[in-house]
Formats: C-alpha cells, structure tokens, sequence
C-alpha cells in the first residue's frame, strides 16, 4: 500500500517587546535566572494582568502579513493544565475567539506554488523554561530539574497551519519562510537557537487517495530546521510501518532525540476538553478598531515572497532570488546599489549569495559596498579579471576601501587581453606540444582542454581564458 503524509505545522513565535504579556517585567534573553519576575508573572495570589498594547499590534502585523482576517472582537481563556513550569497551573491563551483566522503563506516546493492555509493566530503568555540537570541535559536522563520563571509571561504567538503539508522537506520550506517572514516584521528575533521562534509538528499518515486523516503525533524539541525535517521524515517511516505490520499510532506527543535521529514518547495527546477552555475573568475582550487594522496594514515592509517576486522579474533565477530574499538586509542593500551602477542582477545576485556570503562567513568583519561590487563584476564582464582573480580582489576588497581596479593591479591578477602576446604564447605552446596539435586535429576536441591550460600556464594565469580559446582555434584551424 501507498502512504500519503499529512502535516500540520504549530510555530510559537516569542514577541520582543519592551515588557511582558501581561506585567512590567523585562523581556531579555540570557538573564541570570529568576530575576526578571513579579508577582504576576510568577502566578502569585491577588497579583492582576493588564495587557500588552504592542504585543497585540505584533500579532495584528502577523496576522496581516500572512493574509488573515482580524476579527473585530477576540477573547482570552484560561487553558488549565498541571505542569512545573507553569507557576499559575493556567496558561491565559485563546480558544475559540483568536486574533487571526484563516490566512495563508505560499511556498515554493520542487520549483511548484503551493499556497498553505493558516488556521489561525493567538496570542498567549509563554511558559517558564526546565533546566534538565545531568549527562546530556534531558529530562528522561536528568538527576533534578531546575525552574527559571524568566520566560514566564513572555508575549508568545502561536500559528497553527492547515495540515496541507505532504512531505519533510515542503514542512522545512514552510517554517523557514514562516521564520523570514516574522523577521522582516520586526516583531521578534526569530531565533530557533534562542528558541524565540519554535516549531512543533502534527504528523500522521494515510492510504494514498483518501481523504480522511489518520491519526495524529505531535512532534515537539526540534532546534533547527535540519532537526524538523528529520524528525518529521522519521516519524513518517515509523507510521508507516507500524500500519504496515497490522498496529495502529497512538495520539501521542512525541519527543525528537537528535542523537538517536527518532521519536519516543513523551505523553498521551491532550484533546481540548482536557484543558477546561474558560473566558478569562481578568481580562475584557478585546477589540480592534478598522483604523488600527489599517494602519498596521499600510506600515507592513516589503515581505520576502514580494521581494522575491521582484528579484525574478529582474531576471534573478528562482533558487537564487530566494536565498537573496531572505538574506541580512545589508545584502540586500548591496545588491540594490550595485544594480543601480549597472550591474547585471542575475550575476549580482549568484555573487552576493555565494562568493561575498561565503567572504562575510569567514571573517563577519567583512564589507563591500554596491559601487565597488559593480565595478569588481564589470571587470569580469570586460576580460580584464578571471574568475579566480576576482575571487582574490574580492577578499581584499573587503578590508580596504580602494576600488577593484586598483586592489586588482596591487594584486598583479589583471588579465592579459593583448591579442599579440597571446597569439605569440600560443605558437610557442603549439610548437611545444605537436603531438596534442595532431591529435586535436584529428579529431580529438578534449585535448584543446589541456592546450588552454598550457597556455595560462605560460602567461602567468593572466590571459583571458575566452581570448586563449578562440586564437588557439584558429591557429590549429
């Protein structure tokens, strides 16, 4: 029988707001532990939330930017569960009445559009964090656990998508524009290694063309969008097995050890029953006024699906203009200045995204400007550099404000483009090499392969490669 995955994805999205959802406590990650809490944070008695008015415009932005419907009115619950890092025994949350509803982020999946749907978007507080102490720092081999409250209260958004994912690599696709688009927003740092943004996947299989779901495993602890993929193709493999041998999945929320690269479980699935959903009492329903929607609509940045749609119509190809998409904005300002002094944006963008993100790797001190890029390519383009040569000034160029023609003449790696003094290298390698002139003569075309490479040889690497080709043609014409 034929499997066909379904996947849903849940991403919660810590806010980086000045305080917390609902107290004045610092949000600031890495403190010592325990020392940005209050009262309220900390669940005590008679302690009273009051909301955060920039986390809920935060939300609205998101909501917005992933095309969903702002609902005029909206409510928080209380969401009831016992766990230690829980200090009220609630999480306040939302349950039937969120934010953001049915909205959608379209995503690029083997060079095919597919639009996934957004159930919704709520707001919520997050929860305090466990310091698993012992070998590997996890719960099922830790010695005690330690509660830092510092999260606590922290605004965190959750977006559940629709289950339209069908394989591993498209739920990776997803999360990781979901995750450019919440960092274009500037609403939060987004970063899985800081867990400011965290993604937990709802993985079930069925017979290939049915359209009933099978039945659910959510997937939490994956810190990385290699680790998501992962994880969500192994418990893929694991459904599909268990229902090949005549077993059936359990509901079950299941951990993802890196190490092992599997699941195990970690609990039985909660249904929302299990939670005893009520309005909060210490809260008034919010509402949102036509003119806030609008003008958070009107202030939304130019978001990466947009921008890569622009890239392309430059002529950017698709792969590339997605990765210069998604790139730091002083990439992208690089390759907008550099167009701007007529670079060509196709080859702009394969050398931002390679050779100059590779450059910036190496060594994050790294800078180039536009106008010098452009100068550096146009160099490229006039035979006046090699490839390599170019790669070398680029190095350069990053640490010293000089231009390209003159890092490259201090560098002695200008091309030799003087018709002369290569026809005059060419004689000499063809009178060197007569057996590879018969040869080639004969027939043989790879052996004009090793003639141009005796010929760069005995210019020094600096001829031209285009110019070398064309001249030993003729000659041996």
């Amino acid at each position: 029988m034929k499997w066909e995955p379904v996947i849903g994805i849940e991403a919660h999205v810590e806010l980086k707001t000045a305080s917390k959802m609902f107290c004045g406590c610092s949000v600031t990650f890495g403190e010592e532990p325990n020392t940005n809490v209050c009262p309220t944070c900390l669940g005590l008695p008679g302690a009273l939330p009051v909301p955060n008015s920039r986390a809920l415009e935060a939300i609205t932005q998101i909501g917005l930017a992933l095309h969903c419907q702002i609902a005029p009115q909206s409510v928080f619950h209380r969401k009831n569960y016992f766990y230690a890092d829980l200090p009220k025994n609630y999480q306040v949350s939302q349950f039937d009445s969120p934010i953001a509803i049915d909205g959608w982020l379209e995503i690029d999946v083997e060079s095919v559009t597919e639009r996934i749907r957004i159930e919704r978007a709520h707001m919520e507080e997050d929860t305090g964090k466990s310091l698993h102490q012992g070998d590997g720092g996890r719960i099922h081999s830790a010695t005690a656990t330690w509660l830092d409250f510092n999260r606590s209260g922290v605004p965190l958004v959750e977006i559940v998508s629709r289950p339209d994912l069908r394989s591993a690599a498209a739920a990776r696709t997803y999360a990781q524009d979901l995750r450019s688009v919440v960092a274009e927003l500037d609403v939060s740092d987004a970063r899985m290694e800081e867990g400011s943004i965290r993604f937990d996947a709802n993985v079930s299989v069925r017979p290939q063309g049915e359209e009933g779901l099978g039945t659910k495993v959510e997937i939490k602890n994956m810190n990385s969008f290699r680790s998501l993929e992962r994880a969500i193709a192994s418990e893929i493999a694991r459904q599909i097995e268990v229902l090949g041998s005549g077993g059936t999945v359990s509901q079950e929320t299941r951990h993802w050890d890196e190490q092992l690269g599997a699941t195990h479980s970690m609990r039985t699935k909660e249904g929302s029953s299990d939670y005893r959903y009520f309005a909060e009492p210490d809260l008034l329903p919010l509402r949102f006024e036509r003119e806030t929607i609008e003008r958070l609509r009107s202030g939304l940045p130019e978001l990466p699906a947009e921008r890569r749609h622009r890239f392309e119509a430059m002529g950017v190809d698709a792969s590339t203009a997605r990765t210069l998409a998604g790139a730091d904005p002083e990439l992208r300002q690089v390759f907008t200045d550099a167009i701007a002094e007529g670079a060509e944006p196709g080859t702009t963008a394969h050398w931002i995204t390679g050779e100059v993100t590779a450059a910036i790797r190496k060594s994050p001190a790294f800078r180039i400007d536009g106008a010098r890029l452009a100068e550096l390519l146009t160099m490229i383009d006039d035979g006046k550099l090699s490839s390599s040569g170019a790669k070398s000034v680029l190095s350069e160029l990053g640490v010293t404000s000089a231009g390209a023609a003159t890092v490259a003449a201090r560098l002695d790696v200008l091309q030799v483009s003087d018709t002369a003094t290569i026809e005059s290298a060419v004689r000499e390698v063809l009178a060197a090499q007569p057996e590879s002139a018969n040869r080639y003569r004969a027939g043989e075309e790879k052996v004009l392969g090793f003639l141009v490479g005796q010929v760069m040889k005995a210019t020094g690497g600096k001829a031209d490669p285009k110019l070398v080709n064309e001249i030993l043609r003729r000659e041996l014409a």
